[in-house]
């Protein structure tokens, strides 16, 4: 047995039992950093630090408050709260408590907040602040089997209802508890059995109410192993933590750090990430393909105001990055060898000093890696962060997989593709190009839908993803699509929707979101939303200075330059995919109008419905088959 199949198969049962042997191993280690506002309230937020002991005291403390409490193993304590350091260290408090964490976006409203806590059937809620605890008070007369909530960040939060108190009295009534019971975590961790429940995560669906991801406890602990395994980071890592921890790619990495022992530096606030950067320093860092995509536009956008000539040495340096990227890759796939030739690595150095060097230092200076996942990024801003230094490592899974299915092999990875399959999980395509899962970071199926279940868990194992995917020889995997965004026109031709998209935001460095329709048409259309500040800043150029954002992107001008783009971008399309009308929305799309995910994945329905009378206007007088 090799040391990477011993690694996985003989885990614990939990990320609890790693939990504990981590805070074995390494006590003193710096564990996590996060920020906390400056003394003076003005200017950058300070930093503070938690070794795995400190940390441990208060996921201990927190665990024996629930037990306190009363909590059972099993059942759900629901958590409601941005990302940040309270989040993780009540996760691990539920789960060293046996208890299960049911995990709710702060941006949900309260109707779908209620159903999640009535459907999960959780007896305790961890809310983040005020606002979080209003919700749940406006929805109480409807849980009436929720018991205690716990609010993290008490300013203007009302504690005086019954069983309302602070996180910090939850600490201190468990900690007291803890010095009568001191062997009270170690026989609840030991108690914890693989098919336990540790999670349950309820996807945001497109259509009806989101189900319920269960999540056992053996997921987690696969995970941690498995991401050690593909040696990506090292205990001499720091990673910077900003993805919501209520979706399954944010959560996934508390697992895989727990076990490798690396530093994680934690914020949520995502206007903040571009100020944290330079601080924490990271080495690694995971995110979705919109802030690759805000950070390319923003490079754009400041080169092209800083003047023809600057544009012009921008535009050349990002070819030459894409080139350089491409064979670099290439010769690596072929031969084993990084190198390229001395023409190109001549302009490389040049671009580097111009401008790859800057856009480094934007990012801390000392980034290794990224990894990319929740969505498809488009391979021409893959190509191009490649070209400059910031390594993007695509991966890929979903929820019902515990998120990391796939990743990049390192200094192996091809732009464009998911990478491997994580040891220990296996992968098949169907006969009608779907990709199938199977290992142990599947579900357990949807929380009280059988039926579900039965739709997408095959007896032996195998998961249907629902996405369209292709294998290389060399086992790298290609998402191509959705299976059902696929688009088949009415002239039979099907048009995967997320390659154009991804086309359409290399080319145009104002693009916000695009949606492209076309099933039954004759012909494709698409919906656009521009990047405010990019598009601003271009107005300001343009004698549209002064103007508000929705009377820029709907200006004769604006149309006539998104026209360019769209030109540019269907010379390189079969005439099918081509597209041949456009309407530029009066705002951008985001999570509060229910056009996006938390994760910012488009939800093609939720857009299209809010939109049929522009898409209308694009087909009115044109004959349908």
């Amino acid at each position: 047995m090799s040391d990477t199949q011993n690694l996985i198969e003989n885990r614990p049962p939990s990320v609890a039992a790693l939990f504990l042997e981590r805070v074995a191993a390494t006590p003193d280690a710096e564990a996590y950093r996060y920020p906390v506002p400056s003394r003076s309230g003005r200017g950058p937020d300070d930093w503070k630090s938690l070794s795995w002991a400190q940390a441990a005291d208060r996921v201990y403390a927190i665990a024996a408050g629930l037990i306190e409490l009363g909590v059972r193993p099993e059942e759900r304590v629901a958590l409601a709260s941005a990302t940040r350091i309270e989040w993780i260290l009540a996760d691990f408090g539920i789960m060293c408590a046996g208890a299960a964490t049911t995990t709710v976006y702060p941006q949900t409203n309260a109707d779908e907040s209620a159903y999640i806590l009535s459907d999960s059937a959780s007896r305790f809620l961890i809310a983040e602040d005020a606002a979080q605890l209003a919700k749940v008070q406006e929805k109480r007369a409807e849980l009436p089997d929720l018991g205690h909530v716990i609010v993290i960040d008490t300013d203007g939060a009302d504690l005086s209802g019954d069983g309302v108190l602070s996180l910090a009295e939850l600490e201190r009534r468990g900690a007291a508890y803890l010095t009568e019971n001191p062997d009270l975590i170690r026989k609840r961790v030991d108690a914890i059995t693989a098919t336990q429940l540790a999670t349950l995560i309820y996807t945001s669906g497109t259509t009806g109410r989101p189900k319920g991801v269960r999540l056992p406890h053996d997921n987690w602990s696969y995970m941690a192993k498995a991401i050690a395994a593909t040696g990506l980071l090292g205990e001499e890592d720091v990673q910077y933590l900003w993805l919501p921890l209520a979706h399954v790619f944010g959560k996934v990495l508390t697992s895989g750090h727990v076990e490798i022992g690396h530093i994680t530096a934690v914020d949520g606030r995502v206007d903040k990430i571009i100020e944290n950067l330079p601080v924490v320093q990271p080495t690694y860092m995971a995110a979705v393909p919109r802030i690759f995509e805000k950070v390319y536009n923003g490079v754009a956008a400041k080169a092209r105001a800083g003047g023809a000539a600057k544009y012009r040495i921008f535009q050349w340096a990002a070819e030459v990055a894409r080139e350089h990227a491409r064979v670099r890759q290439d010769n690596f796939r072929r031969t084993g060898s990084s190198s390229v030739p001395l023409g190109l690595a001549a302009r490389h150095k040049a671009a580097d000093v111009l401008v790859y060097a800057k856009i480094r230092e934007a990012f801390g200076g000392r980034l290794r890696a990224c990894v990319s996942g929740s969505a498809a990024l488009a391979p021409d801003i893959g190509y191009f962060f490649s070209g400059a230094g910031i390594h993007i490592l695509e991966g890929y899974g979903l929820t019902e997989s515990s998120a990391a299915s796939f990743v990049n092999p390192g200094e192996a990875y091809r732009t464009g593709t998911v990478g491997k399959p994580l040891p220990g999980t296996e992968v098949r395509i169907a006969d009608d190009g779907e990709v199938l899962l199977r290992g142990p970071g599947i579900m357990e199926g949807y929380h009280g839908l059988p039926e579900k279940t039965a739709e997408v868990l095959e007896p032996d194992g195998w998961f249907h993803t629902g996405d369209i995917g292709e294998l290389s020889v060399d086992g790298y995997l290609r998402i191509t699509d959705r299976k059902k965004d696929l688009i088949k026109t009415s002239g039979g031709k099907y048009i995967a929707p997320a390659e154009v998209e991804g086309q359409f935001k290399a080319v145009c460095p104002y693009v916000s979101n695009i949606l492209v329709i076309g099933a039954d048409r004759n012909f494709c259309t698409a919906l656009i939303t521009l990047d405010e500040p990019a598009v601003l800043g271009w107005a300001e150029q343009h004698g549209l200075s002064g103007k508000e954002y929705a009377d820029v992107v709907t200006s004769p001008e604006v149309q006539r330059l998104v026209q360019g783009y769209v030109d540019q971008l269907n010379e390189g399309l079969q005439r099918w995919q081509t597209i041949k009308k456009f309407r530029v929305l009066p705002r951008d799309l985001d999570v509060e109008h229910g056009e996006l995910t938390p994760s910012l994945k488009l939800k093609r329905p939720v857009v299209e419905r809010e939109y049929q009378h522009l898409i209308d206007e694009m087909y009115a007088g044109t004959r349908e088959a």
